[in-house]
């Protein structure tokens, strides 16, 4: 049984490497080579809001999946699999509004600022603090 859970694992992992990886080919976001070129110099891209909405929205959900897939087969709780969805959703709740923000405001709220409330919003961060989280939180719950 472990061997399979170690497999859902890897495909979660793989799912979220596959979404980053192919990112330019399964999202609309003009905004990829603006910030891979970190040059403030060049012009800000023209974009569609409802495309942009809807792909980050869809990129999301898959991250969120893929997430949720990794915290479920890690930790064998439906419960903890809940909350971290949950706080994924949190992050992303805040973060979104901020990013959209930002792009109304043609980046002028920050550079730097606007480059990281993308990060949180296009990559699922928040999984590195939400299994250590759990793990320790399994550490805790064994030995009570």
């Amino acid at each position: 049984m472990k061997i399979l859970n170690w497999f859902f694992i890897a495909i979660g992992i793989a799912g979220l490497i596959g979404v980053r990886m192919f990112e330019d080919k399964i999202f609309y976001d003009p905004f990829l080579d603006y910030f891979h070129e970190a040059d403030k110099s060049i012009p800000f891209p023209p974009f569609e809001w409802g495309k942009l909405i809807v792909s980050h929205l869809f990129r999301f959900i898959l991250n969120l999946f893929f997430s949720c897939v990794i915290i479920h087969f890690l930790f064998k709780n439906k419960e903890w699999t809940i909350q971290g969805a949950l706080l994924i959703m949190i992050v992303f709740a805040i973060t979104f509004p901020i990013y959209l923000y930002c792009i109304q405001g043609r980046f002028e709220i920050g550079y730097l600022f606007s480059f990281y409330m993308r990060r949180f919003v296009i990559q699922p961060l928040i999984i590195l603090l939400i299994v250590p989280m759990f793990y320790y939180r399994k550490q805790i719950v064994q030995k009570g």
